[in-house]
């Protein structure tokens, strides 16, 4: 019995031992791994842009970066929150979200949505919440007027968040409309949405934020200045 007793208590040891190195690993080392390898993906993406002769994907020893540079079209950033991170093509979970990357709506696996430089549309984008670089953990905290910037090889695309959705259902497409609905907006613009998993650590409901265009700048002209002053 005693024998038996104690190896109960072994596996069960074992196992919680197992069960922490996995939310270690989900919590903590799945930001880490993505952090690292978008803050090098960036510097990759603007290499290239500086110079098209360059090798896609040179990010060094890197190879998550490299792979994330080479999906990348484009960098997000929310000064306000402190989030920079690229953006690829499409939603998939395991191509594109699970690499810490936003996601844009391009119809693969979600419904379709507009590019930046479109002159009418809804650009609509999905990231993670939690683990993977959780690049849009806060964005429930964005307000009225708070900018959010978008960076392709020519231009800067500079949105004023203009309102949210606190909960909606997952296959509630009609966020991501080129109108969006329940947005406010009454008619066809130049619009950014803004989508992630709430409450935060379950895909129960989607968590939407709206933007609208407010400014397109080469990127020739340098980066555009966020409130007080501060490059975006």
């Amino acid at each position: 019995m005693t024998v038996a007793v104690r190896g109960l208590a072994e596996l069960l040891l074992t196992t919680g031992a197992l069960m922490l190195l996995l939310v270690v690993y989900q919590l903590w080392y799945t930001n880490v791994r993505a952090e690292r390898a978008a803050d090098s993906a960036i510097a990759t993406l603007r290499q290239q842009w500086d110079d098209p002769s360059s090798a896609p994907g040179g990010a060094g020893a890197d190879t998550d970066a490299g792979v994330v540079a080479d999906q990348s079209f484009a960098v997000l950033s929310i000064p306000s929150l402190g989030v920079r991170v690229p953006i690829a093509q499409g939603i998939s979970k395991e191509r594109v979200l699970d690499r810490g990357l936003v996601g844009h709506y391009d119809g693969v696996g979600g419904p379709a949505s507009a590019m930046p430089w479109d002159k009418e549309g809804n650009f609509a984008l999905a990231a993670h919440r939690n683990t993977h670089g959780e690049p849009f953990r806060r964005i429930d905290r964005l307000k009225p007027g708070d900018q959010v910037v978008v960076r392709t090889r020519d231009t800067y695309y500079t949105y004023d968040i203009t309102g949210s959705l606190p909960q909606t259902s997952p296959s509630d497409a009609s966020v991501v409309r080129p109108v969006p609905a329940r947005s406010g907006f009454t008619g066809p613009g130049r619009y950014l949405t803004l989508t992630t998993c709430t409450p935060e650590f379950t895909s129960t409901y989607r968590l939407i934020v709206w933007g609208k265009l407010t400014s397109e700048r080469p990127v020739s002209q340098g980066p555009p200045a966020a409130p007080g002053g501060a490059a975006a």
